[in-house]
């Protein structure tokens, strides 16, 4: 894509030149990541998170920014940073303008990225330094021909980058029984090998073949590495800042403000479509699933029996877990009006 010739950001290439001027060519013998930068109308905070990538400790990275339709000055600004930081470091692709969870899963479909790790990246948070190196110190203790993902907890900043608070933080295991009926971590913290990559996109072709959707990119992963027996880690350390403002498509869950939206959303029916959505999908990969992940499936389609009585004596005996005494209360509340 050839850069659109004006610009009305100066600001943000002036950032971006003296960005450039600070920091050295990235070092050679490093593990390379993909670092997947999927936008939309992001002007106001892209330069930030660009910013933030480029003061990585980690130093061999290149973005593949994949814009899903913007109407503002984000291709501007992502083309002079292209520009000035050069086609090894940055591409820029048209999205598939189905939203925000395909548009991620077309980076990871694009047979023409490749890399040892990569990381899915939002347009308006801010990395930490340190957020690469840890992710992949991590990464790379695990067999690289075994999945493996990294998520973590995040720090939550306003529109001005005030700290105002933190992702909740969870201190049970991630697992496919967790999974079913929860996603633990954001996208934005995402990170992951090639092993991976390769199980979301195989499992990506199929669903689309059979036109299949599904909920959001980041549950997805979780969901598929976890019931392939894949290695998932999750650090309670935040190396992003989220932030929080009216234009997130996807917003945190912490407080009491968003625990009510969530309930709201369970009486409503959405969480209902949520695991219909992902019952399907995984059914039509479960031929990639363990045993006991097939299980486990079993069993959250038990939870959604129409007798009561058999939803709760499946419940009982179910393995599927929350990450909290509140989450796991809000599951029974679930079973009992039916809305699993």
């Amino acid at each position: 894509m050839t850069p659109p010739a004006t610009l009305n950001a100066s600001e943000a290439i002036s950032e971006a030149v003296a960005i450039f001027e600070k920091h050295p060519a990235p070092a050679e013998g490093c593990a390379q990541v993909a670092i997947l930068l999927c936008t939309f109308n992001g002007q106001r905070f892209l330069s930030q998170q660009l910013a933030s990538i480029k003061n990585q400790r980690w130093p061999t990275w290149f973005i593949a920014l994949s814009d899903d339709g913007s109407s503002d000055n984000t291709l501007n600004i992502a083309g002079h940073y292209q520009a000035l930081w050069g086609h090894d470091r940055m591409n820029i692709w048209r999205g598939p303008g189905l939203g925000f969870a395909q548009n991620f899963i077309s980076c990871i479909r694009n047979r023409n990225l490749k890399a040892e790790f990569y990381a899915w990246c939002d347009q308006d948070d801010i990395w930490h330094e340190d957020k690469l190196q840890t992710a992949i110190t991590w990464l790379q203790s695990v067999p690289a021909n075994e999945p493996a993902l990294y998520l973590g907890r995040t720090e939550l900043i306003g529109e001005q980058g005030d700290v105002i608070g933190y992702s909740p933080l969870f201190r049970q295991p991630p697992s496919f029984a967790n999974a079913l009926v929860q996603n633990i971590g954001g996208g934005n913290t995402m990170v992951f090998n090639h092993a991976a990559r390769c199980m979301i996109q195989d499992a990506a072709e199929h669903l689309a073949l059979m036109s299949l959707d599904i909920v959001s990119h980041d549950w997805w992963a979780y969901l598929l590495i976890t019931g392939v027996g894949g290695h998932v880690h999750y650090d309670p350390t935040p190396y992003v800042s989220y932030r929080q403002h009216d234009s997130n498509l996807v917003g945190s869950n912490a407080g009491w403000q968003a625990r009510a939206l969530r309930i709201r959303l369970l009486l409503q029916g959405r969480f209902r479509d949520w695991n219909t959505t992902n019952i399907a999908a995984l059914e039509a990969v479960s031929l990639y699933l363990t045993d006991e992940s097939r299980d486990l499936l079993k069993q959250l389609k038990a939870l959604r029996a129409p007798s009561l009585v058999m939803r709760l004596v499946s419940f009982r005996r179910t393995s599927l877990y929350r990450q909290t005494r509140l989450g796991n209360l809000g599951l029974l509340m679930a079973v009992l009006v039916n809305v699993m």
